[in-house]
């Protein structure tokens, strides 16, 4: 909700009306790289709808668009791996106390840059000394004092929900919903002079209608179901299985990770969470903050493997075959780089 209010003030518009490059190398890099930032703080699915279409506005070549979303799908699953407000899994993970914010992000945030690097070092081989044609100037935002305000306020009470939880010790949704109700007050003083109508559009209430209502359902329909296999004791059979298979905690990590490119990654978190418990890996075991990183980035593998994907799949049309046959081994590649540097950084400090 508090993404769609930023949205709907066109708090994205502000950020996205600053890139002026007609290098194509040089947008690629900015797109990525605020790709990144923006889904550590939003979460990957928000970022990757903003930024692809973003990317379908600016870019008129249909190649070009393909290789500029497919790289969003990458950069939007490696930023949102490192926090514990980018990505559903994570967040899960925070939730169940099998992670912490801190930890999470001091862990994972260079082994997440590198699986975003890799891909983008590739990827740019592709547009060098490319340039876009001449466009004409985009449409002025209605409000930018109103827009700047919230952007600013909606990010920083974002970023404050991991503080709230860390000072109160109360559920992160707590925090979330404090965070709401402070947008809520200053958005309805905001707009306490305009029309009726204008004040409907830019109230929280528009918001609420316009969230994704039915990918809410979809993952409490996934945990739901996986509760029932959990207190069937299945998971913690199958937990017993693949310890005696692969014998090998790293290497039941990375082939979840690879799985996740296939199935969705939040069942198979929701799994691993009911398959081993805080006495088989406490909190901040390398296990858990491991797994955010496999399950997170190894859903771009394959275009399907990520919501992120998903949606950007909807909205620059990229067909399946064409991405698992020109990215899929690149995503692969930042994949197994960026574990590489996670397991490196365990074994060094």
């Amino acid at each position: 909700t508090i993404v769609e209010l930023i949205d709907c003030h066109e708090g994205f518009k502000l950020i996205t009306q600053r890139i002026r490059t007609r290098k194509k190398v040089k947008l690629l890099w900015i797109i990525s790289i605020l790709t990144f930032f923006l889904s550590a703080l939003l979460d990957n699915l928000t970022t990757a709808i903003v930024m692809t279409s973003l990317v379908c506005k600016i870019l008129d070549d249909r190649n070009d668009r393909l290789y500029f979303a497919s790289m969003v799908i990458i950069a939007a699953n490696a930023g949102g791996a490192f926090s514990p407000l980018g990505d559903v899994t994570t967040t899960m993970l925070w939730i169940g106390n099998q992670i912490s914010a801190g930890n999470i992000i001091l862990k994972l945030f260079f082994p997440s840059i590198i699986v975003c690097l890799i891909p983008l070092l590739f990827i740019s081989r592709k547009f060098t000394n490319q340039i876009l044609p001449e466009k004409s100037e985009v449409q002025a935002i209605q409000y930018p004092g109103d827009s700047r305000l919230v952007l600013i306020l909606g990010i920083l009470l974002l970023l404050f929900v991991p503080v709230f939880k860390l000072l109160t010790h109360l559920p992160p949704f707590m925090g979330i919903l404090f965070a709401l109700g402070v947008l809520w007050i200053v958005t309805s003083y905001m707009h306490r002079n305009k029309n009726e109508v204008h004040r409907n559009q830019l109230s929280v209430v528009h918001a609420l209608q316009k969230i994704d209502s039915p990918s809410i359902l979809f993952f409490l329909g996934i945990l739901l179901a996986v509760a029932g296999l959990e207190s069937f004791g299945l998971l913690s059979q199958l937990a017993k299985i693949l310890s005696n298979t692969i014998n090998n905690e790293q290497l039941i990590v990375v082939s979840l990770g690879i799985i996740s490119a296939i199935v969705d990654n939040v069942p198979l978190v929701a799994a691993a969470q009911g398959m081993y418990s805080q006495i088989d890996f406490p909190t901040d075991h390398s296990f858990w903050i491991l797994l955010a990183l496999a399950t997170g980035t190894g859903g771009s593998i394959i275009i399907i493997g990520s919501a992120a994907g998903v949606a950007a799949m909807g909205i620059a049309k990229i067909e399946f075959m064409w991405y698992f046959k020109r990215i899929a081994w690149i995503a692969f590649l930042g994949f197994v780089s960026g574990v590489g540097v996670y397991l490196a950084q365990e074994l060094i400090f």
